[in-house]
């Protein structure tokens, strides 16, 4: 397999890169890995991550002289790009200017919604009444307490017992 980047040369390093879910893989000689900075894989931590995340910031990762730290736990910006971890929730609003272009391109947004009650979620009557009546809720209360006391006193058969009878009260009553 030739080279992607310059197509000449046989390829010797491949490079798989995930991003969003996406992988994108590079098939690169040796002359174009080492442009590319993918050149010195027995020494994986000699990698410049301040270029590697520089990309990802969008912008060169700024020198360690930031005055601006986290009120929370002290980190610069820099040092948040130099690792690729956040130091606490409070970076967040802190550097709030410079880390959204950012996350709006890895991720595509920068608010996280969640998941969503399905339909039927949203049919279900709040004011429908339980079908489970008060004494046997007492009753699968008692058992799962006996239970818990059992399995302390390493009294396994009875647990097993218990445990039995408590899904056939969760069952509605099969055994």
């Amino acid at each position: 397999m030739k080279c992607q980047m310059c197509g000449k040369n046989p390829a010797t390093t491949y490079v798989k890169i995930i991003v969003n879910g996406e992988l994108t893989e590079y098939a690169l000689c040796g002359e174009c890995a080492q442009k590319a900075g993918y050149s010195n894989f027995l020494y994986p931590f000699a990698l410049d991550f301040n270029s590697l995340l520089g990309s990802f910031f969008g912008n060169p990762v700024p020198e360690m002289t930031d005055t601006v730290r986290c009120p929370g736990c002290g980190s610069s910006f820099g040092e948040i790009a130099q690792s690729g971890k956040v130091g606490c929730a409070e970076c967040y609003n802190t550097f709030r200017d410079r880390m959204m272009p950012s996350i709006q391109r890895i991720h595509g947004n920068t608010k996280h919604y969640g998941k969503r009650p399905s339909s039927r979620a949203l049919r279900v009557n709040p004011e429908a009444k339980l079908s489970v009546a008060p004494q046997e809720d007492t009753e699968l209360a008692r058992k799962r307490r006996e239970l818990r006391e059992a399995i302390e006193s390493q009294n396994f058969e009875r647990a097993a017992v218990l445990r039995d009878e408590i899904k056939a009260l969760e069952g509605g009553g099969k055994a």
